[in-house]
């Protein structure tokens, strides 16, 4: 007899982050946990497209173990965050070495997005754990984008349903506000532009979710900018209302993972002169967005 998603996790301790969004797992160690769990974990994380488990100690080979339960990992457009050793680990951080050299990017992340939405195959998830954190400030919001889609106007639903959007990390990198940087060659020739739909359809169940993003979108296939960019606005302010939002806010051991293909995510900011922040930052491979079937 066929296991369901649900019954598969029905010996973990589950409660929602917010609502019907999200899960916190209680009573699991990562560092311990055998494989049988490992997968429950992995189950509950598609199921609820978001996963907190608090007080965990994680070295970076624990992070990597983790994080290959949920698929093949993967690496970095920047690589000069990466812990040493482990490239598919990268450095969240205001902190300096003793030579004054920055241990991680500062302010990455800052605005309404989803991970690698620049690449054909943006990441499927994205999981960051708390190394050191400060005491106010700093938190991560994640915005579901299917209860987001559930809710529109069957009207709105199709007007939005054939749309795809420009992304492009040029783009991205020559107007972002935080850690401005000089693209390199090879920087721009491993990223070209992608076109993705707005609307996308999750590959485990069919759900469908509001796909929408900045920093990345640099058109709408079919529109001018001026009418675009307003639409963009509006999504985002729509998407990101608060009965859609859960604001995580960050204790030390923490680790939170989402799934992009149904989420928007922004980091905050914090007193970077009074507290010191480091978090792990890993990525799943994904696969090419599935566009709504119009009839």
């Amino acid at each position: 007899m066929k296991t369901s998603l649900a019954e598969s996790t029905e010996t973990l301790q589950i409660k929602p982050l917010k609502d019907e969004f999200g899960a916190q797992i209680e009573n699991v160690d990562l560092q311990s946990a055998d494989d049988a769990t490992l997968e429950k974990v992995v189950q509950a994380f598609r199921l609820h497209g978001a996963i907190l488990l608090r007080n965990q100690t994680m070295e970076p080979d624990d992070l990597m173990r983790f994080i290959s339960a949920f698929g093949e990992p993967e690496l970095h457009t920047q690589k000069n965050y990466c812990l040493p050793g482990y490239p598919h680990i990268f450095r969240l951080s205001n902190m300096t070495d003793e030579d004054g050299n920055a241990l991680g990017a500062h302010n990455d992340g800052v605005g309404w997005h989803t991970d690698y939405s620049y690449k054909a195959e943006p990441v499927m998830s994205t999981m960051l754990y708390a190394v050191e954190v400060p005491d106010e400030g700093g938190e991560t919001l994640l915005a579901d984008q299917v209860a987001a889609y559930n809710d529109l106007s069957e009207d709105r639903k199709a007007q939005l349903d054939p749309l795809k959007i420009h992304h492009s990390y040029v783009h991205f990198v020559e107007n972002r506000e935080f850690n401005s940087y000089q693209l390199t060659d090879e920087q721009r020739q491993d990223n070209p532009d992608v076109i993705h739909p707005m609307i996308r359809v999750h590959p485990a169940d069919g759900r469908k979710a509001l796909w929408i993003s900045t920093g990345t979108v640099k058109h709408i296939i079919g529109m001018e900018d001026d009418e675009a960019f307003k639409l963009v606005d509006e999504l985002i302010e729509y998407v990101t209302q608060p009965k859609y939002v859960y604001a995580h806010k960050w204790q030390q051991g923490d680790v939170l993972m989402w799934d992009n293909r149904c989420t928007l995510h922004t980091g905050s900011l914090f007193d970077d002169k009074k507290y010191k922040r480091m978090a792990h930052r890993l990525w799943v491979k994904g696969e090419k967005p599935i566009p709504v079937k119009i009839k």
